[in-house]
């Protein structure tokens, strides 16, 4: 059974939250919002588990961190839940980002709609080719790179979303870093350098493909080392 519920303004124990963990939320945050829409009111930490190929003590662990959720003889309330994280990701209030290249992928990640739906809006794409600036994808306005740093203090944008050929990422962060963004997105395939007052995700599409290649070739083999 669930531990017995109580309010949590953050974590609990000392020292930084693991990064999996933090991982593991965002994936408990999911599911919870998936069994809101399918009428669930409650769920447990072996649902959670079960669903995500967790052990119902990992997840029991992992909340734990910031406190406790659970009701006696219930479980965790979907809604509550959902809205407990959201506090811990930050993401219970709209954040502004922009997007930097409005080429096929830029348009792909403007035509994704599960931004807006965890509290992430795009303001605005910006690019350099004539024939996109001045243009609108999903209700989009692509702006000139030029009037990036302008348009980010004044509407305050905390995150950028980089989706640029790998050559000129570098140069793109750094416009982003002088805008005065806090936190870069990369899809570019390259590792890009920031200050460390500056947050990264780095997001390699080809990677992840290497990294399910491995799991299957791997699959059945006895662990090494």
């Amino acid at each position: 059974m669930d531990d017995p519920a109580s309010n949590a303004s953050g974590a609990t124990g000392s020292g930084p939250i693991p990064k999996a963990v933090a991982s593991r939320l965002s994936l408990y945050l999911r599911e919870l919002q998936h069994l809101i829409e399918q009428g669930e009111e409650t769920t447990s930490s072996s649902e959670l588990g079960r669903k995500l190929g967790f052990t119902d003590a990992q997840v029991r662990k992992d909340l734990a961190y910031f406190g406790h959720f659970g009701y006696p003889g219930i479980g965790y309330r979907c809604d509550k839940l959902v809205g407990a994280i959201k506090k811990i990701l930050g993401t219970d209030q709209q954040w502004h980002a922009v997007l930097v290249g409005a080429g096929n992928l830029g348009r792909a990640l403007l035509g994704y709609k599960g931004f807006q739906r965890q509290g992430f809006r795009v303001v605005a794409a910006f690019d350099t080719d004539a024939s996109k600036v001045g243009s609108q994808i999903e209700g989009v306005a692509v702006v000139h790179l030029d009037q990036l740093t302008e348009f980010a203090k004044a509407n305050r944008v905390r995150l950028g979303i980089i989706a640029v050929p790998a050559p000129a990422a570098q140069a793109v962060a750094n416009r982003l870093v002088a805008a005065g963004v806090e936190g870069i997105l990369n899809f570019a395939p390259v590792t890009i350098e920031l200050p460390d007052t500056v947050r990264q995700v780095g997001v390699d599409l080809a990677i992840e493909l290497e990294q399910l290649s491995f799991a299957i070739v791997t699959r059945g083999e006895p662990p090494t080392g």
